[in-house]
């Protein structure tokens, strides 16, 4: 007997759920030999148990102590660069040189000094501690040099008044540090016991809540005598360190001594030698260098002398006092540099980096021939069997509108309106006019008596009239763009069609296309682009990362021969100004076009135009350009601003060399008075020339005669042609209504438009035209020196 079995119409119950929770088990059996994708990972997660995974926490954790601790241990070691301070008054009452004397501190070791023209520092050796120190310190109202200096300083020691901590220049000072990257740092305090013991616990405690503004959780050490001075400088070796990105994937030098060599050509240009302690990464003789305000050179030896500030000196007794085992030094880094001297690296001229920046550009590359009258015709023909959908559209529409205008009913006759609308618009001038001349007459003045001061002559000798009527002339402009965006007038003078000539009109500034690489400047052909900038960035680093490179360690004590350099780049040094030198990755001496992301400065209400000179400090490098600004999107198209806004954050694009992010950003305005302001900070956005900035114009119209869904729109434009020639693009409102021109009528710039709904009297009729602009071409490396806002 054959057993029963059920079909395909066999009801089926939902299966009991025994609970929220499943086992394995349950999931097996739930899955009924379903197996779930394979992903393709090159690292295995694997399931450790609780034991296992509290086990590699503790060695994770003991792996970054131990980190921690070598890095400490080698800076400023006998075997690590020494520990670079940089010594920042923050206060005009603040004596800097009592401060040094407190911390040249003969107890702990021996002292070198060394005065190079105005800027004075000196070295501190302590075998003791079994650290050594370089203390710095900036010219005061230099900013330049202070700014320079803070890249490659390993720590910051802020000294601050005991009443009021710091001034309107140390809080202008401190904002431009905090924007461009804070190292480690310590606060300490001068002049705290010279104040009335009463005094003393108050000043204390509001120092502190002033404190607490730029550094909060942060102590405050005093620097009074030489057993504090001892303490700040035992607190200064034992502190952890703070990373900057931008430098600790490059090398970098902090130069103490520099000789140059004329060559035979000429005295103006010959060999630098730099001699410094190399810092960040290993350093290459192949590639190039960098110097901060100067240029990139490239290097062709690399020597290593006899480090002139070793741990452990040779004690030099005195004859008159044996018992003095210490003494303070001043000792001379050439005479040293020449004992025992040894080449190190000798560049390769095949493996050298090349200092080419830009492209040459063939000029017949970009060849395009004139078309033949054949081919001409037969582009017309072929326009003319063009197939074409039949689609009822308003009387008017050209083929472009028709494309994407509705199908709408035919509100008004065109033909049996317009002599109508031409008397009506006479007679409405007419009345305008008159209107107008009574105004004018009806207008009434009004006389005023001003006091009379004494010192207004004094007071308008300092004023000066063209900077004041420059400076109101963009206050003005800067106004009318936040009430009326990118609104321009229609130019009476010249045709409307040949003003906006290179504008064109868009249906959907979002979505509509757009080609980047179409009608580019000459100096597009000049520069360099990545086919992928993100992944030839994660290749450098990672090549950084994992590669050993050939060269000179860090910690050594070195002497670079930079060949090519001119005089001034020693004069300078002489003359007391610093000598930064950056090591540069691959690409880095390249042009391009750059984009970073800024925000206004809070302290900063000076209107900022388009495509003015600015100075920038964008990581490393400092130079001149005039900028674009753009908004911040993630669209494919983005929309020019004429004015740096405050109240949101821009992206700033210029041609300059190119960098790797991340990288700090700073901008600054120079006024007529040679003095420099901070207008913006942020950071290093993309290096990527096809970001397109596109400028906006609106024209805008009045409606003359409403009608049910069309209107008469006036002063728009001027010209009958100038009507038919921009008939294809379509119109708004600002009332959100939208619209196309459906014919001109007479010959003063009058058109008849139809509209998607009806017009009110006040509302304005607009046209958005756009083009693409790019930044101009005005690079230039900085090399003058700025003071304080």
């Amino acid at each position: 007997m054959a057993a029963h079995r059920s079909g395909p119409l066999k009801q089926q119950n939902k299966a009991h759920k025994g609970g929220r929770h499943h086992g394995g088990g349950s999931a097996q059996r739930d899955s009924k030999g379903r197996v779930g994708p394979k992903i393709l990972c090159k690292k295995l997660k694997k399931q450790l148990s609780r034991v296992d995974q509290r086990h590699r926490a503790s060695q994770l954790r003991k792996q970054k102590r131990e980190a921690v601790l070598a890095e400490k241990r080698q800076l400023g070691s006998k075997d690590g660069p020494p520990h670079q301070v940089l010594v920042v008054p923050l206060h005009n009452r603040i004596c800097l040189p009592e401060a040094f004397k407190l911390l040249q501190n003969e107890d702990l070791g021996t002292v070198y000094l060394n005065e190079r023209g105005s800027t004075h520092s000196f070295m501190l050796l302590s075998p003791s501690l079994k650290h050594r120190w370089s203390f710095t310190y900036a010219r005061p109202g230099d900013l330049h040099t202070l700014l320079d200096m803070a890249k490659v300083a390993d720590t910051i020691l802020f000294l601050l008044d005991p009443l009021e901590g710091w001034d309107s220049t140390g809080d202008y000072c401190l904002s431009c540090l905090f924007a461009q990257g804070l190292p480690t740092y310590m606060l300490a305090v001068q002049g705290l016991p010279s104040l009335p013991p009463k005094r003393q616990t108050d000043a204390r405690k509001k120092l502190n809540k002033t404190v607490e503004k730029r550094f909060p959780e942060d102590k405050l050490l005093l620097l009074d005598t030489q057993q504090e001075s001892g303490m700040l400088l035992r607190q200064l070796a034992n502190q952890k360190q703070r990373h900057l990105a931008f430098r600790d994937r490059r090398a970098y030098l902090f130069a103490h001594d520099a000789d140059f060599m004329p060559s035979e050509e000429s005295d103006l240009v010959g060999t630098l030698k730099i001699s410094g302690y190399i810092r960040g990464r290993t350093l290459n003789v192949n590639s190039l260098l960098h110097i901060v305000g100067h240029g990139d050179f490239q290097m062709n030896q690399i020597d290593a002398p006899v480090d002139p500030f070793p741990l452990n000196p040779r004690v030099v007794k005195s004859q008159k006092k044996p018992s003095m085992s210490m003494e303070v030094c001043v000792t001379d880094a050439a005479a040293d540099m020449e004992e025992g001297l040894k080449v190190l690296m000798k560049a390769d001229p095949d493996q050298q980096e090349t200092l080419q920046t830009e492209v040459i550009p063939d000029p017949m590359e970009g060849e395009q021939t004139w078309p033949t009258e054949e081919e001409l015709d037969e582009a017309n023909d072929s326009l003319k069997q063009r197939s074409r959908v039949v689609k009822k559209v308003p009387k008017g529409t050209s083929n472009y509108q028709a494309e994407w205008i509705l199908d709408e009913g035919d509100e008004s006759d065109g033909e049996g309106d317009e002599s109508d609308d031409d008397i009506q618009h006479e007679g409405f001038m007419e009345e305008e006019s008159q209107d107008g001349s009574g105004e004018e007459e009806e207008e009434e003045c009004e006389t005023m008596t001003l006091g009379e001061s004494v010192r207004d002559d004094l007071y308008d000798e300092k004023v000066d009239e063209e900077d004041e009527e420059r400076m109101l002339e963009k206050y003005k402009q800067e106004r009318l763009e936040e009430m009326f965006p990118d609104e321009m007038d229609t130019p009476r003078d010249v045709a409307a069609r040949i003003r906006f000539q290179k504008y064109r009109g868009l249906k959907s500034f979002r979505t509509s296309p757009w080609d980047p690489k179409e009608n580019l400047p000459r100096d597009y052909a000049r520069i360099f682009q990545f086919q992928n900038f993100v992944n030839t960035r994660k290749r450098i680093f990672k090549e950084i990362e994992e590669k050993e490179t050939e060269g000179a360690e860090v910690g050594w004590y070195v002497t670079l021969h930079v060949s090519n350099v001119p005089v001034s780049v020693v004069e300078s040094f002489r003359q007391g100004a610093p000598l930064i030198a950056f090591s540069l990755l691959p690409y880095e001496q390249k042009m391009s076009v750059l984009n970073m992301v800024v925000s206004r400065s809070p302290g900063n209400t000076e209107p900022v135009k388009a495509k003015e000179e600015l100075i920038f400090h964008c990581g490393f490098r400092r130079f001149r350009a005039s900028p674009l600004f753009s908004q911040h999107t993630a669209a494919d198209k983005h929309k020019f601003q004429r004015f740096l806004t405050a109240d949101a954050a821009l992206v700033v694009t210029v041609f300059a060399p190119i960098t790797f992010p991340p990288a700090s950003v700073l901008l600054f305005k120079q006024r007529r008075n040679g003095m420099h302001s901070l207008i913006a900070t942020g950071h290093l956005f993309s290096v990527d020339p096809d970001r397109m900035v596109i400028k906006r114009v609106v024209l805008s119209g009045h409606p003359f005669k409403i009608f049910t869904k069309t209107a008469v729109v006036r002063y728009m434009f001027f010209s009958r042609d100038d009507v038919l020639w921009f008939k294809p693009v379509e119109l708004r409102t600002k009332w959100g209504r939208r619209g196309h021109i459906k014919e001109p009528l007479g010959t003063h710039g009058h058109m008849k438009c139809s509209f998607d709904g009806k017009l009110k009297s006040q509302d304005t009729v607009l046209m958005n035209l756009y083009k693409r602009v790019f930044p101009k071409w005005t690079y230039d490396p900085c090399k003058k020196t700025f003071v304080y806002h």
